[in-house]
């Protein structure tokens, strides 16, 4: 039987230890990641998260061991698989860890073998690169520049490397030319165990301000909607009395219908629309206005006691009376 040391027999105690301890905890890959950065990160996020470093066969006879234990541990086991494992053990959510893991990446040179992360292309415009052998290197790799004003000018834009390329040499020397540096280095979650659920870590990578875009763009969807269709809550009832008022005008102009006998109309579904207004519930109004985003009402069902039946008739009966008004004229 091959000799185990006692540090060996210690690490795997205490591994076993924090996985039982933690309902949350994640693989990070620290592969090429040099250890004065890996040792700056975790200084720096000591207080919301614990990285464990170990070798890749201790973590996985640990999973093995606890599998019974700890219910779904063992999916993590083909996480494990191509890259430099550490755990991560933390009480946060694995949005947020993944959201603060990306804030702490930091840019760097791309080497020769490594895979493109994105595609890379040199802008056109001028340089600060003076005339002489630049010239040569930047034909070579397909780049056209000519020379203006005494410094060497990039023609038109490269697109020097795609995403999922290996970076050649020559290709990577260029890129040090411009200073461009593509690479990513910091704590890249792999997988992220929740409670046990797993979570793969590209499904964690999402970006915060396209996330906040697509929930506003979905909410001026609905609402314009809900406007289509003459639906009347606290959101949109200003906005179909205006749209009433708008095609009123409309026609009043091509009709003989008196425009007085439809502005007094305008005028009392106004006033039933401050009131329903004034009386609705200010649910979740805190919560969004944080985000920029106008309330929400979760059930249009609570809203209508919110005020008479009568009002509410009085309302309907005004958006429909206008649409039928459309509709003679149209025939």
């Amino acid at each position: 039987m091959a000799h185990v040391s006692q540090a060996k027999k210690v690490e795997f105690k205490e591994l076993k230890h924090l996985f039982k301890e933690h309902s949350n905890f994640g693989i990070i890959n620290i592969t090429n990641l040099p250890s004065f950065q890996l040792q700056k990160i975790k200084s720096k996020l000591k207080e919301i998260m614990i990285i464990k470093i170990s070798k890749k066969r201790l973590i996985k006879l640990a999973i093995l061991e606890l599998k019974d234990e700890v219910k779904n541990l063992d999916q993590l086991l083909p996480y494990l698989e191509d890259c430099a494992p550490a755990i991560l053990f933390t009480k946060e959510s694995p949005f947020k860890i993944a959201r603060i893991l990306d804030k702490n990446k930091s840019s760097a040179p791309a080497k020769p073998g490594s895979v493109s992360p994105k595609d890379i292309t040199i802008p056109a415009g001028p340089t600060n690169f003076p005339p002489g052998p630049i010239i040569g290197e930047l034909g070579q790799a397909g780049i056209k520049a000519t020379l203006e004003a005494g410094k060497v000018t990039i023609k038109e834009d490269k697109l020097i490397v795609k995403k999922g390329e290996i970076i050649s040499k020559k290709v990577s020397d260029i890129l040090a030319r411009f200073s461009i540096e593509p690479m990513e280095i910091g704590l890249n979650l792999t997988a992220f165990y929740e409670n046990t659920q797993i979570y793969p870590g590209d499904v964690l990578s999402v970006d915060e301000k396209t996330y906040i875009d697509n929930i506003k763009l979905a909410y001026i969807q609905a609402e314009s909607l809900a406007i289509n269709i003459s639906y009347p809550i606290k959101e949109t009832i200003k906005k179909l009395i205006a749209k009433a008022y708008l095609e009123s005008k409309s026609i009043s102009t091509k009709t003989n219908i008196s425009t007085e006998s439809i502005s007094e109309q305008i005028a009392e579904a106004t006033k039933i629309a401050t009131t329903v207004e004034d009386n609705l519930p200010e649910a979740q109004e805190e919560t969004t206005k944080s985000e920029g985003i106008t309330p929400k009402i979760e059930s249009t069902k609570s809203l209508l006691v919110e005020y008479t039946e009568e009002d509410s008739k009085k309302a309907q009966e005004f958006l429909e009376d206008l649409k039928d008004r459309a509709l003679i004229k149209s025939k």
